[in-house]
């Protein structure tokens, strides 16, 4: 009896995926991602004089400007036993990566409205290719840290053997919250307008210019409901092993996971829906 070939039955319907089934349709796409993020990057120094130079003068920037503010006129600094410029910097390498990203990734269904019309991928390589563009301007303000601690004597603490888990938080925290903003900017065009003044409120409620321990007793649950400060005391705790790092901060962590997980399914069951908002 003669053997007859069969092949492979696409089955489509309304349903939406399981998570495992997305993460590794995601993983088959993953080059996508990457030429996203080439892309991304060529684009953002495109016909500039000094090119990727940029990535080096802006934090430099930031971090004169606020060390002259926070150190010499609100005199921060007198509260902390080593360099302020080490301390704020150290706060603004986290949080310009979570801001960028944010401002990048939250929006990046609408900027990609011809291409999720042309080609059928999962909608989250979008936000992820983002993160991957951030990581970039990440290392390079890394490597300037590591030469200021240099210049200003400051010792690296052991405890810099656990960078790698804060660095991958810092971005699960982003990844986070652009996965929400991303589904909900694409339906709701009134978060386009919101991100940017939910953002630049939000460092204010962030230890990324003083130390938490400036903060009473009384209000301290508001900083640690925030993801973010989990992320930066971590940083610091990791590199000079002085902050005011404390088991507290697990709730920040729990949080971001959780906000990383829901957020992941809501993005699952939307995204069939998102080609009708655009």
């Amino acid at each position: 009896m003669r053997n007859v070939a069969t092949t492979p039955t696409l089955v489509i319907n309304a349903q939406p995926e399981s998570p495992a089934a997305y993460l590794q349709k995601l993983w088959q796409h993953r080059a996508l991602a990457l030429t996203l993020a080439k892309r991304d990057l060529k684009a953002k120094y495109a016909q500039t004089v000094i090119g990727i130079l940029w990535s080096v003068l802006q934090p430099l920037i930031s971090l004169f400007i606020f060390s002259f503010f926070f150190e010499k006129v609100v005199r921060i600094g007198d509260t902390i036993n080593y360099p302020y410029a080490i301390f704020a910097f150290s706060g603004m390498i986290c949080w310009n990566y979570f801001t960028q990203h944010i401002h990048n990734a939250g929006t990046a269904l609408m900027q990609e409205q011809a291409l999720l019309k042309k080609i059928s991928f999962p909608k989250l390589l979008l936000p992820l290719s983002k993160a991957l563009v951030g990581l970039v301007d990440y290392c390079i303000a890394l490597g300037l840290l590591f030469l200021l601690m240099a210049w200003k004597g400051v010792s690296l603490s052991w405890n810099v053997i656990y960078l790698p888990i804060f660095l991958t938080l810092n971005i699960l925290v982003a990844l986070s919250v652009s996965v929400w903003l991303s589904a909900l900017t694409i339906r709701y065009r009134d978060f386009h307008h919101l991100i940017p003044y939910l953002v630049n409120f939000s460092i204010w409620i962030t230890p990324v210019f003083y130390p938490s321990n400036l903060i009473p007793e009384s209000y301290k649950w508001i900083i640690y409901c925030n993801p973010m400060a989990a992320v930066i005391e971590g940083f610091r705790w990791c590199l000079v092993g002085q902050s005011d790092w404390n088991s507290n901060f697990s709730i920040s962590i729990i949080m971001s996971v959780l906000l990383l997980i829901v957020g992941f399914i809501y993005f699952i069951k939307m995204e069939d829906k998102i080609i009708d908002f655009i």
